[in-house]
């Protein structure tokens, strides 16, 4: 999964397209991981009963 990576000018694209679960894993990162933050945050404003903001 992991090998040299050489390219004329590194990006970070270009690191993310060494393969799919590179891809995958900075999807979950910046996307699901702080959707599990925002729901349980939610959830317990919920709970307690506060206002909307």
């Amino acid at each position: 999964m992991i090998e040299a990576f050489t390219d004329v000018f590194p990006s970070f694209f270009g690191t993310l397209n060494r393969g799919p679960m590179t891809l995958t894993i900075f999807l979950h990162t910046l996307i699901v991981l702080p959707m599990f933050f925002i729901y349980f945050s939610e959830k317990k404003k919920i709970e307690r009963g506060e206002p909307d903001e």
